[in-house]
């Protein structure tokens, strides 16, 4: 690690001004652990517990808020104006309370909430019968939002479930299904081939919790819910909550009532809190790679956050073997290139770098193996010291040798087992098992030979149906694009045909 320490590659700073206040204290509390540890000596638990109370302090979290005082100034009475804040917390909750009594208590009554719902009234004008009125449901709103800034995460989620859901038109509960609300959208699946044999039925879109539509006063709500699942840790709801907010946010793109401008930093956003859910979310990393290569969210990183590629190039060399796992025989080569190509493309448009980033530099753009292997050492430092990182540390070291032996086997045919140790920094024998795992679980053509302790690489030639895949591929766009370029052509010769003509006879004239 170079002289500037591990600090000199910590992203706090660079991720806090996309995250929600509340998701920052995840990532102080992870930090704080590191300086305790010793893994980084020129912050202080001081500043940072400073740090957290700056953020407390627009806040609701006053308990919360008094801790961290106590614990910046050396245990000191707190102030009167945080005494102050706290009283009027409590009153400010309990008024909210009162106004939305009433749909507070029809929430909790759920023998009344499924028969509203089976009535279809469990909407904003159905309760009205209920004596439910649009202001009460919007101080329901003010609420959530109250809890949240709270800290209470759970009561604001729960809140912002049922406070959607009476804008949402879910499909019909059939019988044996009373335990279903109509907010899950996974269950979406099911619900598909009823709703395909009942034409008649209108149902909202699943992606987006059964709305309609998503208005610009449903967005927020959605943003809140996102929050509110990152929070409470629960990934795949989070992960329901992720596509929501995305496929809102692009829907009033697409009817021009967001500008280009905020839709670009809502993006940004999005990608931010992604990291959350992706990088703990079953098959997370998959979707992650998707979403940041899609064209307006590449747009969006580097435009406004080039760091974010240090998450990218981790989350491909992560998920790479996976992914082209799932594409069969001859796409698997294919769909390799494919992932790495549209890495480098990303990199190549950020001016950002990382030991991360520049390890698949010096391997896919440089091929310096050499300085590939200081920066994989590198490597395991800044992945222990980052919050979305440090749980694959492991896995990324062993995905980072596998890559590096790849690209290594690429332009050998044979390989000393010594010096491919020293690539992968390890000694000769366990290179040697590590590689005989390798060629056993991913199917390497290469076998290794003890008398002379090197690996022999099998013929990697083009089967006749690769070559013609790859030949054809995109045919009738380029054929497409040369018929265009050749009208272009012609008709730019028209043009000047018809100028010169025009000259000519305006010479003639004179």
């Amino acid at each position: 690690m170079s002289a500037g320490g591990i600090e000199q590659w910590d992203l706090t700073s660079n991720v806090s001004p996309f995250l929600d206040r509340h998701m920052m204290f995840p990532l102080l509390e992870y930090l704080d652990s590191l300086i305790n540890n010793g893994t980084m000596t020129s912050y202080s638990s001081k500043d940072v517990a400073a740090a957290r109370l700056s953020l407390l302090r627009p806040t609701h979290m006053v308990d919360y808020a008094s801790d961290i005082y106590k614990q910046v100034h050396d245990g000191e009475a707190i102030p009167k104006e945080m005494e102050d804040q706290k009283s009027k917390v409590y009153s400010d909750l309990e008024d909210l309370r009162k106004g939305c009594k009433v749909l507070e208590d029809l929430v909790q009554n759920q023998e009344e909430r499924t028969k509203l719902t089976a009535a279809g009234q469990w909407n904003v004008a159905g309760l009205e019968s209920a004596s439910v009125t649009p202001a009460m449901i919007e101080t329901y709103r003010q609420l959530a939002k109250y809890n949240f800034e709270c800290g209470d995460y759970k009561a604001a989620r729960d809140m912002l479930e049922t406070y959607i859901s009476l804008f949402a038109n879910p499909p019909a509960v059939k019988s044996g299904d009373d335990d279903d609300d109509g907010m899950n959208p996974n269950a979406a699946a099911n619900n598909n081939n009823n709703n395909n044999n009942n034409d008649k039925e209108t149902v909202g879109n699943p992606v987006i919790y059964y709305l309609d539509a998503v208005t610009m006063d449903l967005l927020p709500v959605l943003w809140g819910k996102l929050a509110a699942e990152v929070l409470v840790e629960d990934w795949e709801a989070a992960r329901v909550a992720l596509a929501a907010v995305q496929t809102g946010l692009e829907s009033l793109v697409a009817s021009k009532q967001v500008s280009a401008l905020d839709a670009l930093q809502q993006r940004t956003w999005l990608l931010h809190w992604s990291l959350f859910v992706y990088w703990n979310a079953q098959g997370g990393l998959e979707n992650m790679v998707d979403l940041f290569h899609s064209e307006r969210y590449k747009q969006a990183i580097t435009t406004n956050a080039p760091h974010l590629l240090r998450y990218l190039t981790a989350a491909v060399l992560l998920c790479k073997r996976r992914i082209t796992k799932k594409a069969a025989g001859v796409a698997n080569n294919k769909e390799d290139r494919r992932l790495m190509k549209n890495l480098i493309g990303v990199m190549g448009d950020c001016e950002y770098t990382d030991p991360i980033v520049e390890f698949v530099n010096c391997l896919c753009v440089k091929f310096d193996f050499d300085m590939a292997q200081t920066k994989l050492a590198e490597c395991e430092a800044v992945l222990r010291a980052d919050f979305f990182l440090c749980k694959q540390t492991a896995l990324f070291m062993e995905e980072a040798r596998v890559f590096v032996f790849e690209n290594y086997c690429r332009i050998h045919n044979k390989i000393d087992l010594a010096a491919l140790g020293e690539k992968l920094a390890m000694d000769q024998d366990a290179a040697e098992r590590w590689i005989v795992d390798l060629i056993r679980n991913a199917d390497l053509d290469a076998k290794i030979d003890s008398e002379q302790r090197c690996v022999v690489m099998g013929a990697n030639t083009q089967s006749i149906y690769e070559q013609v895949m790859d030949r054809t591929r995109d045919l009738n766009v380029r054929s497409a694009t040369l018929a265009q370029n050749l009208s272009n052509v012609l008709n730019d010769a028209r043009k000047e045909k018809s100028k010169k003509e025009k000259a000519a006879k305006d010479a003639s004239e004179y």
